[in-house]
């Protein structure tokens, strides 16, 4: 092959045949809308209904934390009891949220809520007492170190 012609094909910058697309097009992604809209498909094929107007959804995790959605998209289905809860939840501390939720909670829930406020209050008294047997548990220091040594080597 000529090298003159060869250099004149390299300056182009083409790597296929003439005629062929210089570089690939992007190819076009797909929306969160369009997601959403699959999203809302699977859900009416399960005979899930939109609730609308819900502003904020916490759940009591086990461990004393609380998941907590702000303006969810929540959707139902009454009569299997089934809820589907999707958008950013954000995992929170009990403590956080209590003057905001003391007024969303029934009987049952204040309950629970005070059975839990006992239960951390006992921690947080064992882990005091606890604190306080660790330092009983050191002698006090009766003699000097200096004395005893000198006793020792004589």
């Amino acid at each position: 092959m000529n090298p003159e012609r060869l250099a004149k094909l390299q300056a182009q910058g083409r790597t296929a045949s003439k005629g062929t697309p210089r570089r690939n097009a992007p190819k076009p992604r797909t929306s969160v809308a369009q997601d959403d809209r699959k999203l809302q498909a699977a859900l009416e094929k399960l005979s899930l209904t939109n609730l609308p107007y819900v502003e904020e959804v916490n759940m009591f995790l086990e461990q004393g934390t609380v998941l907590n959605f702000r303006a969810p998209k929540v959707h139902a289905a009454a009569t299997s009891n089934t809820y589907a809860i999707y958008g950013r939840g954000e995992e929170k501390e009990l403590t956080e949220l209590v003057p905001g939720i003391l007024n969303q909670l029934g009987p049952d829930s204040l309950a629970s809520l005070r059975k839990l406020a006992e239960s951390y209050q006992n921690t947080a008294a064992g882990k005091a007492a606890a604190a306080e047997e660790d330092d009983d548990e050191v002698p006090a220091l009766v003699e000097s170190f200096e004395e005893a040594a000198i006793e020792e080597t004589a």
